[in-house]
């Protein structure tokens, strides 16, 4: 049955705006705050932020106006989307299969990415109070070894973090996930805006500015290229479900075009402005920015331990992260939840409960 005719059971955003926050917050992830920063580094910079943005614009936003097409139309989880879109089409039932794998990449994404969330909920807890004041180099490598060397932390800090998903997720779209995001976003950028602020006291803001948006190519390689493009599917959370189903929610008078493109506006401005609150503080602390997985962890907890106001400002940067982490997890969750509602008579809470666990 089309949209005009029927909408979906588990019921639709309240506008424009409303989607607009939540697949913001669907893309604004870790990608954005922890992924970006390091393999840009790691990259060369400005080279490999411009062929970033061309794979945004040239893959990633066509992609993604065909999954919300999708989505709007089929007006169920992707899985029972794709399935009934063949069937209207009379075309092989095998489309089934990308709605499953969607399902399945979402799963499996969620199952590092809560960790990760976890260990920055952690490291919220541990600036604030302090920890990191004056830590050397070697101080703040062996606190962050003293956090993944240690299974029952980390378990405890990523059941945490899942259980305020499965909250979120369990009260449906409109009292649990438009709510959540329409307070994370505006949130979020908030808090962005004032740590770039600060990155611009510091005195190396044009050192930030140079390395990621002067372009050197002799540092771009072809493995470079292949991540760019892969970060591109990952920071729009593309192939995944999320924004499928979030499209099954979309009001049918809202425009698909328009919306996807200010959520891709948003997802890279989010991307670019986490560069430059990273890059001018690491200069500024004369630390390595191409320092891969551990900038986050391991780099700027050594910066912020040295700044004046660092206890503060490296609050905010790991609230901002786990606000990021949030917005995103509550989508990567709700496809399988979408589909055990439709397919089990499950409620959404103890779909929600059997995702999370």
């Amino acid at each position: 049955m089309s949209e005009q005719t029927q909408g979906s059971i588990h019921g639709q955003w309240s506008g424009r705006m409303a989607f607009i926050f939540a697949a913001t917050g669907s893309a604004v992830g870790l990608g954005n705050i922890w992924k970006f920063p390091y393999i840009t580094g790691e990259n060369g910079g400005g080279a490999f932020v411009l062929i970033y943005l061309l794979c945004i614009a040239a893959i990633g936003i066509p992609i993604m106006v065909a999954e919300v097409m999708l989505g709007r139309r089929g007006r169920q989880s992707p899985i029972n989307s794709m399935a009934s879109l063949a069937a209207e089409e009379g075309r092989p039932g095998a489309w089934v299969l990308l709605g499953w794998l969607g399902v399945i990449a979402g799963f499996l994404i969620l199952s590092y990415y809560s960790v990760i969330a976890g260990l920055a909920m952690s490291y919220v807890f541990r600036t604030a109070g302090g920890l990191f004041t004056g830590a050397t180099a070697d101080g703040v490598g062996s606190i962050f070894k003293s956090i993944v060397g240690d299974p029952e932390k980390l378990l405890a800090w990523h059941t945490l973090f899942m259980v305020i998903t499965m909250v979120i997720v369990a009260r449906g779209v409109k009292n649990g996930l438009e709510k959540v995001v329409t307070w994370l976003m505006p949130g979020l950028f908030v808090i962005l805006i004032v740590l770039m602020f600060y990155s611009m006291s510091t005195g190396h803001f044009s050192e930030g500015l140079s390395f990621l948006f002067s372009p050197d190519f002799s540092k771009i390689k072809t493995e470079g290229v292949l991540i760019a493009m892969g970060h591109a599917f990952f920071t729009l959370s593309l192939g995944m479900g999320a924004i499928m189903v979030y499209g099954s929610y979309l009001p049918k008078e809202v425009s698909i075009a328009k919306a996807t493109v200010t959520i891709a506006l948003a997802d890279t401005a989010v991307a670019l402005m986490a560069g430059l609150v990273i890059f001018p503080i690491v200069f500024a602390n004369k630390l390595e920015p191409g320092s891969g997985f551990g900038l986050i962890f391991e780099t700027l907890p050594i910066a912020f331990g040295q700044m004046e106001a660092g206890v503060l400002i490296g609050t905010l940067f790991f609230v901002l992260l786990v606000l990021a982490a949030l917005s995103s997890s509550i989508s990567l969750i709700e496809p399988a939840v979408a589909w055990l509602v439709e397919n089990r008579d499950m409620s959404r809470v103890r779909a929600s409960i059997w995702c999370g666990m």
